[in-house]
């Protein structure tokens, strides 16, 4: 009989332990997962006559050491490497929600977070407005992040931050909704 190394129990306690913790997630009363987004987050403008609010978002259980949370709003259906609709960085490890429109309430800016130019050429939260046609699905991701600073600035293009949101990633959490006009 084959004699089991001692490593091989202490990473089978660590795995365990690992799997035990409840998974990083996220959600929201606005939106369901794989549902259309109500007319109130859609987009106002081109042709969209949405309220433009960002969605409240509620996220749970983050992993240890989270310094700070991002979040991004990407049109995975949209043509070439698809439509940045949002993108949030620097939100403070104290929190675990955003209001609904907190990105044109200015609660964004007094947490002391941060936003990126979206795809429609604004700072902020810019809703789905896809060409008409097929519906589009629209991945949401709040992200865990080992540092408290991204080091980003206000205004910045979405893949920026996107890029800079990766490097310190501890965890995601995402929900697919979807937009057909």
């Amino acid at each position: 009989m084959r004699r089991l190394q001692p490593w091989f129990f202490a990473l089978a306690l660590a795995s365990t332990d690992a799997g035990a913790q409840t998974a990083f997630s996220v959600d929201s009363p606005d939106l369901q997962p794989n549902t259309a987004v109500p007319l109130s987050h859609v987009f106002k403008g081109d042709n969209c006559s949405g309220d433009n609010h960002s969605p409240e978002l509620w996220w749970h259980n983050p992993p240890a050491g989270t310094q700070s949370y991002a979040i991004t709003m990407l049109d995975i259906d949209a043509p070439g490497p698809g439509w940045w609709h949002w993108a949030v960085a620097n939100l403070p490890a104290t929190l675990d929600h955003l209001p609904d429109n907190a990105s044109a309430s200015g609660a964004i800016k007094r947490l002391g977070a941060i936003e990126a130019r979206n795809d429609f050429g604004d700072d902020g939260y810019g809703g789905p407005c896809p060409p008409p046609g097929k519906a589009h699905r629209y991945l949401i991701t709040v992200y865990a992040l080992s540092g408290p600073d991204t080091h980003l600035s206000q205004g910045r293009p979405a893949p920026m931050y996107d890029h800079e949101i990766r490097m310190s990633t501890l965890a995601e959490a995402r929900l697919i909704v979807t937009y057909q006009r």
